[in-house]
């Protein structure tokens, strides 16, 4: 798909987004003529405290979350967060992630349906992924590599560490970030001459560093994976990717050669960190491959793509590819299919996939979750079901980090069974989720549709507005709670005092924030 990719033009919006963030930290071009600054080590000189970078980086995520290109796909969410999990605890193992960031800070992840090749980390712990990315990396290793890179900018400060050698430039640069992404989301041409200002008077010492934060957080990421169950050497086979691309001519559909410098001297460091007689990494699993295939497919590549894909398995000599192979087909051939409404050659590819998959129990989940997803899109509440049967307190994939209940079976059973008209059956299983991750936005709105459902519409108005707030717009969180104080003067039900009570506590909080969120502007 590597080829495949560069003719895909990305979408502009989130580009855009994301080039202001690139901007004001560090990653554009500049003269080499600049001396080389020293690093200077954890702790010196920092002048943006965690709060204060935690605040930055939430201004930046609520437009992200805005964005059109925005998707939370509870799959590939799930599965790029079971990579993700391991390293941060790798991390903190290690002395690399403080008490005081890992509190302080996200550790979360957005993803984005741009189909350049291109991963970053902002202020706060939060990140972005492209699914270009995930639709191009050959093994889960590659892909931790990338995030374990991306993981590492955070754990050592390079934000605060790259405003404090900014000194006096910084307002500039963040205004620039700020209002790039501000325009970004009403013109990609708009945000691009808003960054010209700050690009120009702060690029020229940023590269520079950015240099030396590149190798360290190489060499720090690096160390994170084997610790996190990892084979070391994804980052050996990424950074030859990312070479590779480099040779033929980078036509812009693999900016994180832009935002992260390739040198033969971060190459050859690479190379010399694999000892002699290593031991081969495995090779890609089933479930990485499909999940790949869903990224390619959710990127929004067009209908001849699509068309193209489900076709695929058709093709002479397709029985005698090796097995991984015909699975990542099936899965895009039964997903493309699907979105392109052909419901009957979506049914058949799933059966062959569920064929290929044979007793890879992650594949096999991975199938029904896409069965049941089939069936949903198709009107077939009842047969979605029947692939999700037990499904609740099915761990993740695999993966010792993973929640349960399994996020991506929760809301699919919840779909479904809203359907049906008997979702009571969810609202424990949501409401034990939101309690333990409250800015879940999707999982808040879903309860809400459950509540609502049930006939209790001062509930639901209360996790609609959470969802609001879970995305930080908090302007949005003070109108439904508001809509619901005034539902609850209406209202006799003598449960709904309680409700009316929590609805009053969360509204003064909110109403704090967001005046907060009006004095940064």
């Amino acid at each position: 798909m590597q080829g495949s990719l560069q003719n895909w033009l990305p979408a502009p919006s989130w580009k855009a987004l994301t080039a202001s963030f690139f901007i004001a930290f560090g990653s554009l071009q500049a003269p080499a003529a600049v001396a080389q600054p020293s690093l200077p080590t954890l702790g010196d000189g920092l002048e943006m405290t965690t709060s204060a970078e935690r605040k930055l980086g939430d201004r930046i995520i609520r437009e992200l979350y805005r964005d059109p290109d925005y998707i939370d796909d509870a799959v590939l969410n799930e599965y790029v967060q079971s990579l993700f999990l391991p390293l941060v605890q790798a991390a903190k193992a290690r002395g690399e992630l403080s008490p005081e960031l890992e509190e302080r800070f996200a550790w979360e992840i957005l993803l984005g349906r741009d189909r350049t090749v291109n991963a970053f980390a902002l202020p706060g712990g939060y990140f972005g992924v492209h699914l270009g990315l995930i639709g191009v990396v050959s093994t889960r290793d590659e892909l931790a590599s990338v995030l374990a890179h991306e993981l590492s900018h955070v754990t050592q400060r390079h934000i605060s560490r790259l405003i404090a050698q900014q000194g006096r430039q910084t307002p500039l640069m963040l205004g620039a970030l700020i209002l790039g992404a501000l325009a970004a989301s009403r013109s990609p041409d708009a945000a691009q001459a808003l960054m010209v200002g700050g690009q120009a008077l702060a690029v020229q010492s940023q590269l520079n560093f950015s240099r030396d934060m590149e190798r360290e957080a190489d060499r720090v990421g690096y160390g994170l994976m084997a610790p996190a169950g990892f084979a070391p050497q994804g980052f050996v086979g990424m950074f030859d990717k990312l070479q590779q691309a480099n040779r033929i001519n980078d036509n812009g559909s693999w900016p994180y050669l832009r935002s992260h410098p390739l040198t033969t001297q971060r190459i050859a460091d690479m190379h010399s960190r694999i000892p002699p007689g290593a031991a081969q990494p495995a090779r890609a699993t089933l479930e990485h491959l499909m999940m790949a295939a869903r990224a390619r497919v959710l990127m929004r590549p067009g209908v001849d793509a699509w068309r193209q894909w489900v076709a695929e398995p058709q093709d002479a000599g397709f029985a005698a590819r090796p097995a991984p192979q015909r699975v990542a087909a099936w899965y895009a051939a039964t997903l493309s299919a699907v979105q392109l409404g052909d419901m009957a050659a979506a049914r058949k590819a799933l059966r062959a996939l569920q064929s290929s998959a044979g007793t890879d129990a992650a594949a096999l989940r991975q199938a029904r979750l896409l069965g049941a997803e089939l069936e949903l899109a198709a009107g077939d509440a009842p047969a979605a079901l029947t692939y999700l049967q037990g499904s609740v307190v099915t761990e993740g994939s695999g993966v010792p980090s993973a929640p349960a209940p399994a996020r991506p079976e929760m809301l699919l059973r919840t779909q479904a069974l809203l359907r049906t008209g008997a979702a009571g059956e969810m609202a424990g299983p949501l409401q034990t989720w939101v309690a333990t991750h409250p800015r879940d936005a999707t999982v808040w709105q879903a309860l809400a549709q459950v509540w609502q459902q049930q006939g209790q519409s001062l509930r639901a108005v209360r996790a609609e507005a959470e969802a609001h707030a879970a995305r930080y717009d908090y302007a949005a969180a003070v109108d439904r709670f508001k809509a619901g104080q005034d539902l609850a003067r209406r209202s006799s039900a003598a449960g709904d005092y309680i409700e009316a009570s929590i609805i009053d506590t969360r509204l003064r909080a909110v109403e704090s924030l967001l005046k907060e969120q009006a004095a940064e502007r």
